[in-house]
């Protein structure tokens, strides 16, 4: 991606970016580059290397938390035109805990390194609220997804997560047991299980390879 190019995006995508004197823009452009990720794999965590802001261009990227067991819990995805800011969590001071954050698909990110980012909300106001937005924003995934968690029974969560696939992709949905196990923060056996009595109930129809929602309207009656 060229300067302008990279220029015309940030300038859709980063709030900050109109607030940015023309040496600071050139700053921007100088640590950004354009990074493409495969399915599957790891961008950020705990033992890696603190790598800066990741302006997604296309694909999504999934963020979460890791017990010591393996056992991983989903936080929130980050779709194209969003951005994934805990990727920059050593510049971040309020940020104490671990996050992992992997491509769930083929995805494209601008990424201004941490260093930049750093810079910029030292010295720019606007850079720093910025900052403070994408994590307000973010906090408040995190406290949806705790809310589920700790309030909502099993089966509406799963309605909830297989109601959002249906409204971002379609009633055909390709997650194995394990990955919506992982998604929801539970285990395979009991995602297998209530998918097995949602399929009963008339709502999904479950085969080896996918999932796909037969009436909506049931599916909306357990959320």
């Amino acid at each position: 991606m060229e300067k302008t190019e990279k220029m015309e995006f940030l300038s859709q995508y980063a709030d900050f970016w109109r607030h940015l004197s023309d040496e600071e823009k050139t700053f921007v452009c100088q640590n950004t580059e354009v990074v493409n990720y495969h399915p599957g794999q790891n961008i950020h965590s705990a033992d890696s290397q603190c790598i800066g802001v990741l302006f997604v261009k296309s694909g999504c990227l999934r963020v979460y938390i890791m017990s010591e067991e393996g056992k991983e819990v989903t936080l929130y995805r980050v779709s194209p035109g969003e951005v994934c800011i805990l990727s920059a969590s050593c510049v971040l001071s309020e940020i104490t805990f671990d996050a992992y954050v992997d491509a769930e698909e083929p995805s494209q990110a601008v990424v201004l390194n941490a260093f930049a980012f750093s810079k910029l909300i030292e010295k720019n106001i606007y850079v720093e609220n910025f900052s403070n937005k994408m994590k307000a924003i973010r906090f408040s995934d995190v406290m949806w997804t705790m809310q589920q968690i700790l309030f909502f029974s099993f089966d509406k969560r799963l309605a909830i997560f297989l109601y959002e696939e249906l409204i971002k992709n379609g009633p055909i949905i390709r997650y194995s047991h394990m990955e919506i196990a992982k998604y929801l923060g539970s285990a395979r056996e009991v995602v297998s299980r209530m998918l097995k009595y949602f399929e009963n109930e008339g709502i999904v129809k479950v085969s080896r390879k996918e999932i796909e929602i037969i009436d909506k309207k049931k599916l909306m009656a357990r959320l």
